[in-house]
């Protein structure tokens, strides 16, 4: 693959096989980041909630009455954690510009989901992207080292392992689940249809 600039956020295929591109979530336009926080809420206060039926079950004094005077105090709690979990969510989706800058590599065996630096924009990544093409001649594995070394935090999952594929394509959104991970791949609608048939491809133990 030959030297080129790299212009837009288009999946491409590297020098070392794999393919790279970059995605900016707009964190207030895209709730999708919003609706996993809100989910791990749910999920705890479930968990809470579920304890505490229990708990409640197995006292004499045990009625729907005390049931419902638990859980109507919980649901409150919920609501009031769930306007400040919206908040912080704004808070922070500020403080990144309101963007959340992705880069993700593809390959047969993986997909890995790398968050840059909120000073890191789209432009730059895609510049540091341009630069190590013409240094991997030869060196295939140059390809991203050193933006892999930048990156706020990384999910990798591996393809043979992943347990479910679902396509959310108004969200740009593809949800890579495995048993103890859940990465989310954001696509471009342009090669939206592509990367989605990659992974059901290379995947086989996954439920589309």
């Amino acid at each position: 693959m030959a030297k080129k600039e790299i212009t837009d956020s288009r999946v491409t295929l590297y020098p070392d096989g794999k393919y790279r591109w970059v995605y900016e979530v707009p964190m207030l336009k895209n709730p999708s980041i919003l609706f996993d926080v809100y989910w791990v809420l749910g999920i705890s206060f479930g968990l809470v909630w579920l304890l505490n039926v229990i708990f409640i079950s197995c006292e004499d004094g045990f009625s729907l009455e005390s049931l419902w005077g638990f859980s109507s105090g919980l649901l409150i709690l919920m609501l009031v954690f769930a306007v400040i979990g919206y908040v912080a969510y704004v808070i922070v989706a500020w403080t990144y510009g309101w963007k959340y800058v992705v880069l993700f590599t593809l390959d047969e065996k993986e997909v890995v989901h790398q968050q840059m630096p909120r000073q890191m924009k789209k432009a730059k990544v895609l510049g540091a992207l341009t630069a190590l093409v013409g240094a991997a001649a030869g060196k295939p594995g140059v390809v991203g080292s050193g933006i892999l070394a930048s990156s706020r935090s990384t999910s990798t999952s591996v393809l043979a392992n992943v347990k479910r594929i679902k396509a959310r394509r108004r969200l740009n959104l593809i949800k890579v689940n495995q048993l103890l991970n859940k990465n989310r791949v954001f696509v471009p609608d342009e090669d939206f249809d592509f990367v989605y048939d990659f992974l059901c491809q290379h995947c086989p133990n996954a439920k589309k």
